[in-house]
């Protein structure tokens, strides 16, 4: 006999009920914190990939590993020119953006 969990609840419930509905200040809030968080563990995932130390990849682009270190674990600290830098000059790669409205 199968046991229903109504107590079990989505992350996007989760984040309905604590933060609100999307559209809300707080809400949008904790959206752009969230893909800030992904793109800084992006890049870390790209960096150990190429199997390259913060120091090589802050070399690169004339930057400290301190800042690398804090970018990987809250991509919100840079700009757009950073964030090229970082993965088209320092991990090869591309960046591609999309905006919706």
């Amino acid at each position: 006999m199968r046991k229903e969990h109504s107590n079990i609840k989505t992350w996007s419930t989760i984040k309905d009920d604590i933060f609100g509905k999307k559209g809300t200040i707080r809400r949008d809030e904790l959206e752009r914190e969230m893909e800030a968080i992904k793109i800084g563990f992006l890049i870390r995932e790209a960096r150990l990939a190429k199997n390259m130390t913060q120091d090589e990849l802050a070399g690169i682009i004339s930057k400290k590993r301190s800042f690398i270190s804090r970018v990987e674990k809250d991509g919100s600290n840079m700009n757009l020119k950073t964030l090229y830098e970082i993965v088209e000059k320092g991990l090869g790669g591309k960046v591609e953006i999309v905006i919706e409205i």
